[in-house]
């Protein structure tokens, strides 16, 4: 490896930061951290949402997003809530049409388009599951007080502000 560089994993590198250049390379050190720690959580979570319910992450996101918005949504407006193409979208969506958690709902006026909306049995499963996932991230993040909780959130939400003001409005995709 040469000078200046540092190991990322799977063979990839990056460049070090100069010294004195105002904290790049710690930050650099804390994204990796982060994206380590994000990715422990959400393997646990995928297995306990399989384990104790039988389902998936994706499926509980796809709910979770169809639960606040009680009136459904458009594939293409829940795609973009979830920031994933269509097509993954629809074949969750198949899924838990089959298990009668969601509904399609034809739009009026517009032949092409369905909203999709959560059945009540979708609402009661999923408000089994949103009690669970809550447990389970209170259990995975209990090192943390509710103070340092506010303060991380804080600073995540200054990295993320940009995009903040359109995180809770569905965004339309395409096609």
């Amino acid at each position: 490896m040469a000078y200046g560089e540092t190991e990322i994993g799977r063979g990839s590198r990056i460049a070090d930061t100069a010294p004195g250049d105002g904290g790049s390379k710690e930050r650099l050190r804390l994204w990796l951290r982060l994206l380590k720690c994000t990715r422990g959580v959400e393997t646990e979570l995928r297995d306990r949402f399989r384990r104790e319910f039988d389902t998936t992450l994706p499926r509980f996101d796809v709910m979770a997003a169809l639960a606040r918005f009680e009136g459904g949504l458009k594939m293409s407006a829940l795609s973009g809530v979830l920031r994933v193409s269509n097509g993954n979208v629809t074949g969750i969506v198949d899924r838990l049409a089959e298990d009668g958690h969601v509904v399609r709902v034809q739009v009026p006026g517009d032949r092409r388009a369905s909203l999709v909306r959560l059945t009540k049995r979708g609402q009661e499963e999923f408000a089994r599951q949103a009690a669970a996932h809550e447990a389970w991230i209170a259990e995975l993040l209990s090192g943390f007080g509710p103070d340092e909780a506010d303060t991380l959130s804080e600073r995540f939400d200054a990295v993320t502000r940009a995009d903040a003001d359109t995180d809770d409005q569905p965004r339309e995709t395409g096609a």
